[in-house]
């Protein structure tokens, strides 16, 4: 798989970069303010070590049921990916492999997103 050659501390790495740039973006960061962020920390992990091929074990709810009521637009799915992209770029991911992860997520846009 594209990104199994990635150790867990990269996946760990690039999660926390995400989460930092996350943070830093108020229009986004008010979808967490009721979210245990270690917890969350944790199941993005796992996510994204499944994702990206690794064999770890996600313990996470399903992408639809975790997003549900949320009311997360399409505006707000889209900056989500522009800060995975900008934390996929800090961490010296190079474009192939950033462009192979994001297809991997690219379908879940219909399981996260309500308008």
């Amino acid at each position: 798989m594209f990104f199994c050659h990635f150790k867990h501390f990269k996946v760990t790495q690039i999660t926390d970069s995400f989460l930092q740039n996350l943070a830093k973006y108020p229009l986004i960061a008010h979808h967490f303010e009721q979210t245990d962020i270690h917890a969350f920390r944790q199941r993005l992990i796992e996510h994204m070590c499944i994702v990206s091929g690794g064999d770890c074990v996600y313990k996470g709810e399903s992408m639809f049921d975790s997003h549900v009521g949320l009311h997360i637009s399409q505006a707000d799915f889209d900056a989500v990916v522009g800060h995975l992209i900008e934390a996929l770029k800090q961490q010296q991911i190079g474009i192939a492999t950033r462009n192979a992860l994001l297809a991997k997520l690219a379908p879940m846009y219909q399981e996260i997103t309500y308008y």
